[in-house]
């Protein structure tokens, strides 16, 4: 157990002896702590003088610049103002040392880091994740003063002995962090540029709404891909060793995820057919609606009531789907209305048609029309046949509309609505006591002057 440890312990000692050194040759001495109190001065004053200036030029902006490249500019500036002139002034200090003949290395060092940092928030600007783009500048931040102050190369040393082995393959912890950092910046140059090619894929106007989809899933699907790719290649595994795990993944996928994989296969369909599109009016297994967007597993279906229905698309590919505006926008009504028997049926008939006139949803042409469909039991069922071009916007409530106009013309017309009427008969020695006009018959087959009918 004592041999394990001891060159654990021997790399501690030699990393303490190598801090100590460096702290006694860089840190501890009188000229060190003086440059320290020189840039510790210049930031201060560096701050309290962009304090003063920083809101004069944002009232500036707001007020004169027009152009989105000079805000953008100028906002930046805002951003890092304090900084720049923490440079200069760091900068200024330096010289007076250097003319003293010490050597500036601090606040040399100083500046070197404030670049650095001014470049990466310049670079957090541009970068959609937040929280990741902090976490970058961070990691890159203490890499660089690292790198500034000496401290890099022992590190990277220390980093490279430490070491590990997973199966065939031997890893160390400086590969496997640099592999973490390059996953992370690969991953987000992927979110970029997919995000900057949907944008330029949005922008088409030749290009239908479906295939818009497909694209822009396609070229986030293959730059993530070849991110994930590079990431495991930059920390040194083979790839081609992946092929076994990669067929056992496809026979898990074939089997346990059949539905899941069916349904983004299905969603490609039909980006790809086109037969549902985002903006389609459809009705599908009870459910009438527009649909709002087709994804990878699912597609959404928003109806009047203000219902969002998250559908599998493997419903559209197997089941029966009616498109109301697959290739015309144009739907026909037919609203089904009976009258009485005695009512006039051809005065009726104009009546209906007139009842669509000056309702901006109804179509001209063709214009509506009503027919006779036949004489039922007790109505002739007459039937008014309309076309709209916005079903989208709903189809109860036009309907609902010209019923109610029909109604009121009706009415007004003397058209009457045929109702339920029915004959009883109650057959002789009935039980059943029945009263006409205040006289109680006991015994349906007698009259009431007890003579049977």
């Amino acid at each position: 157990m004592q041999e394990q440890l001891e060159p654990a312990l021997a790399k501690i000692t030699e990393i303490l002896q190598f801090l100590e050194g460096w702290l006694n040759s860089h840190v501890l001495t009188w000229r060190t702590a003086a440059q320290w109190a020189a840039a510790l001065l210049a930031l201060l004053a560096a701050l309290a003088l962009w304090r003063l200036i920083r809101p004069r030029l944002a009232r500036w902006r707001d007020a004169q610049v027009r152009s989105a490249v000079g805000r953008a500019a100028i906002t930046g500036l805002c951003g890092t103002g304090g900084l720049i002139l923490f440079i200069g002034l760091a900068q200024a200090c330096g010289a007076v040392f250097e003319s003293m003949g010490y050597s500036p290395w601090v606040l040399d060092a100083v500046s070197q880091l404030t670049v650095a940092g001014i470049a990466l928030r310049l670079l957090s600007y541009i970068m959609p994740n937040k929280v990741l783009a902090r976490s970058t500048a961070t990691v890159v931040w203490v890499f660089v003063s690292l790198q500034i102050l000496g401290l890099l190369t022992p590190l990277t040393n220390f980093l490279e002995r430490m070491s590990f082995t997973m199966g065939n393959s031997t890893f160390t912890a400086l590969g496997a962090l640099k592999g973490l950092i390059l996953a992370v910046i690969l991953l987000q140059a992927a979110a970029m540029l997919s995000g900057f090619a949907a944008g330029r894929i949005a922008a088409m106007r030749e290009v239908s709404p479906s295939v818009k989809v497909l694209l822009g899933k396609t070229v986030k699907v293959v730059l993530f891909t070849m991110a994930i790719l590079l990431a495991l290649s930059g920390v040194g595994i083979n790839l081609t060793s992946l092929a076994i795990f990669s067929s056992a993944l496809g026979v898990g996928i074939g089997f346990g995820l059949q539905t899941i994989i069916s349904n983004y296969v299905a969603g490609v369909i039909l980006l790809m057919d086109r037969s549902i599109k985002p903006g389609d009016t459809i009705e599908v297994g009870g459910v009438f609606g527009v649909v709002g967007g087709v994804y990878g597993r699912f597609s959404s279906v928003k109806t009047r009531d203000g219902k969002e229905y998250l559908i599998p698309n493997e419903h559209f590919v197997t089941n029966e789907v009616i498109n109301w505006t697959y290739s015309d926008t144009d739907v026909r009504l037919r609203i089904p209305v009976g009258i009485a028997y005695d009512s006039d049926v051809d005065k009726a008939m104009r009546l209906m048609e007139a009842s669509t006139r000056g309702l901006s949803r109804i179509l001209t042409s063709p214009e509506p029309r009503a027919l006779l469909m036949e004489f039922g039991d007790s109505s002739v069922n007459l039937e008014l046949r309309a076309w709209i071009a916005d079903a989208n916007d709903g189809v109860s409530n036009i309907k609902s509309e010209i019923l109610l106009r029909i109604w009121n013309s009706f009415h007004e017309n003397g058209i009457e609505f045929p109702f339920p009427q029915r004959d009883v008969l109650l057959k002789p020695g009935s039980a059943l006591a029945v009263t006409v006009s205040g006289n109680t018959i006991d015994n349906p087959g007698q009259d009431p002057a007890g003579q049977e009918e």
